[in-house]
């Protein structure tokens, strides 16, 4: 076996995110989903420094003292992240270089400050004028005492000034690009095509009118980017209250210690060598030099200009038992329904709750909030139902990550339209997508609503693979019940160890998952048929990695897509049965987690919001749900085994973390996310008799 008991989290992170710098290189997919997938690199990776990369630094300054995740050696881990990013920072840059080639061939030239011609000029001169000028304010470095700090999702232009008669000294200054402006400024088409001119090039451009006040007619000008430690630490001061918390470390973040410090290479050094003086940067800081452009986030939003291959997403669809319907309600107080994004349309999730404001026997809703759209239609909907006398209550979580300023905001509007907002467990962040809605028929009460993997946000809808289960199945309503009494009380665990079908993090999942294991091995060393068949964004929780790997020696026959991080080791000779791990990166984000077990021919299907992470199971409140519905149980193993045998965006998980793709053995191409939808757009879905749960 392999010497290693798992692979290192990090280093299988960046194995994902070159999955997503392959899709960049493909030539077969469109030009503008290419330049989309350079900036979802690009973001991925300073997101990577933000939080890993800054997880690391703090190890090593803590010591012995570190008693966080299973990095014994992050020194080493460092190094090993230094020479990976560098290798694929290089990719990048040959990969843009060659979809700059293929603009030009579609006559789109992203053109500089230096390549305008004299029409040009002038519309950048007065675009300057009327949209920029107002939004920058430049600084004379040189004569701040206090260095000021620098935004970590902002680029700044670098400037040196000096005088062509030397009759001034030279002087450094900086200007911040207003990342609240567009970045991408489309200037006068010319026969030869159409031009993009970045606003950092606007802003070179202009610095003549900027500086020459005083007295400087010679500038020089390059992009630097300081990347910062962005968790944040919530202090144990007890007289704090926990908003307050948040927004302590919300400021925190905005200077917290710098990670990584991003410069042009051709920078001139004598500025160089002060701004790394001025920002206090060691040679421990990654210092990276870099090309001319940076912060490629931005480029996911890229022009839709004249390209050769349009995208043709196709537009998701209603789910066929809800098409005729003239009530989301109805349907599901008869069967169960589930929701497949981005190929079901979102539209029922907020009819649904746009029925339950308005229906005059609804009592009450009840929703857990992670990440919202920035115009919500879920939050219209809530307020509108407590303006019809309905009590609505939901839990928000703070702590969603670089959404905890949008969920700060969400707060204060849901509490002044009379919302009650709860916020969730003490230590535990809530991840888990539920719902419920309360109605009085007949004088009894009826419980419906939802269980999802993925986050209540129409726009992510339409990009992120996921499924959302639409129930009134009275025992797992029960427990989503018990499961809002623990989050509005968080002293009362009691309602967490009470659900009966839910299984609940942090009280219950690891063991139920341990026991589900370990019936598959009971089942394999009997001769029987086991199997396993996971479907997660990251798995790298080790006391499980080590269940699968008993799992596995046992005979168990595993199959696993895993979107992102994967540390376990999936190729064994001790393996009885080899095992399938295949990884899916494509045009939509595939975020659902779906466990399949075989349970001695008595099927156990579940849906989840967690993934198999040692945060998921044992920091953090998630909702693991069973399916019982024999037709959906059918409809999930049916998808999982279109994406199994996924043939054009499926890459193997190997030890090696090679990323190499799954070889065509059939004739036919499977595209397993064109298959899903095609699949989903011909299925028929029967009635189902009311009290049939």
């Amino acid at each position: 076996m392999d010497k290693r008991r798992i692979i290192v989290r990090d280093i299988s992170w960046l194995a994902f995110n070159a999955r997503v710098l392959q899709e960049a290189g493909d030539e077969t997919v469109p030009l503008k989903e290419r330049i989309r997938f350079l900036g979802i690199f690009s973001n991925n990776l300073d997101e990577f420094f933000r939080v890993r990369v800054a997880t690391l630094k703090r190890m090593i300054e803590l010591g012995s003292k570190a008693n966080m995740h299973l990095e014994t050696t992050p020194e080493k881990i460092l190094e090993e992240i230094n020479v990976i990013v560098t290798n694929q920072q290089n990719q990048f840059n040959r990969t843009w270089t060659n979809i700059l080639q293929e603009l030009k061939k579609q006559k789109i030239f992203l053109v500089t400050e230096k390549q305008l011609n004299r029409e040009q000029q002038k519309f950048v001169l007065s675009y300057f004028n009327d949209s920029v000028r107002s939004n920058i304010v430049p600084l004379m470095i040189e004569n701040i005492n206090v260095f000021p700090t620098l935004n970590d999702k902002s680029i700044y232009l670098a400037c040196k000034l000096s005088a062509k008669d030397e009759s001034i000294p030279q002087r450094f200054a900086l200007v911040s690009v207003p990342s609240r402006l567009p970045r991408f400024i489309i200037l006068p088409s010319t026969a030869e095509g159409n031009s993009i001119i970045l606003l950092e090039d606007v802003i070179r451009f202009c610095l003549p009118n900027i500086f020459a006040y005083f007295g400087y007619d010679t500038f020089s000008s390059n992009i630097i980017k300081v990347t910062r430690d962005a968790e944040i630490d919530i202090d144990n001061d007890v007289s704090t209250s926990f908003i307050q918390k948040i927004q302590k470390g919300l400021k925190n973040r905005k200077k917290g210690k710098p990670v990584r410090f991003i410069f042009d290479k051709d920078i001139d050094s004598l500025l160089l060598n002060y701004l790394i003086k001025r920002l206090g940067l060691t040679n421990k800081d990654n210092i990276q030099s870099g090309g001319r452009i940076h912060n490629y986030k931005d480029f996911i939003n890229f022009p839709d200009l004249v390209f050769e291959k349009k995208n043709q997403r196709k537009k998701p669809f209603i789910h066929p038992s809800l098409q005729n319907a003239n009530s989301v309600t109805n349907v599901i107080l008869e069967k169960d329904v589930l929701l497949s994004f981005p190929y079901h349309s979102f539209d029922p999730v907020i009819d649904l709750l746009i029925e339950a404001a308005i229906a005059p026997d609804v009592m009450s809703i009840k929703l857990t909030c992670y990440r919202l759209a920035p115009r919500s239609t879920i939050i219209n909907a809530l307020t509108n139902a407590v303006r019809n006398g309905k009590s609505v209550t939901v839990v928000l979580e703070l702590r969603a990550r670089f959404d905890e300023e949008a969920n700060l905001e969400w707060k204060e509007r849901l509490e002044e339209a009379g919302v009650k907002v709860f916020l969730g467990a003490p230590n535990l962040k809530v991840h888990a997508k539920l719902c419920l809605i309360k109605k009085r028929i007949n004088n009894h009460t009826i419980h419906f609503g939802f269980v999802s993997t993925g986050n209540l946000n129409e726009k992510t809808a339409t990009m992120y693979g996921d499924h959302c289960l639409l129930t009134s199945n009275r025992h797992i309503m029960a427990d989503v019940n018990r499961m809002f009494n623990y989050l509005e009380n968080p002293k009362n665990v009691q309602a967490l160890k009470a659900c009966k079908k839910l299984i609940p993090s942090p009280v219950s999942l690891r063991k139920q998952l341990h026991s589900l294991i370990d019936k598959e091995i009971k089942s394999a060393r009997e001769g029987k048929h086991a199997s396993i068949i996971l479907k997660l964004n990251s798995l790298s929780d080790e006391e499980l990695i080590l269940k699968l790997y008993d799992a596995a020696r046992a005979g168990v026959k595993i199959k696993m897509i895993i979107r992102g991080i994967c540390c376990m080791l999936t190729e064994n000779k001790k393996f009885k049965k080899k095992i399938k791990a295949i990884s899916i990166v494509d045009e939509y984000l595939e975020h659902a987690r779906v466990m399949i077990f075989h349970h001695d021919g008595k099927e156990k299907v579940f849906i989840s919001s967690a993934d198999w992470m040692v945060r998921n199971i044992d920091h953090r409140v998630e909702a693991t749900c069973p399916i019982y519905d024999k037709e959906i149980q059918e409809e999930l193993k049916d998808i999982l085994n279109i994406q199994l045998n996924d043939n054009v965006k499926a890459r193997i998980l190997d030890n090696d973390l090679s990323n190499i793709y799954v070889e065509n053995e059939h004739q036919k191409k499977i595209r397993s996310q064109i298959e899903t939808y095609n699949y989903l757009l011909k299925k028929k879905h029967t009635p189902v008799e009311t009290g049939s749960n």
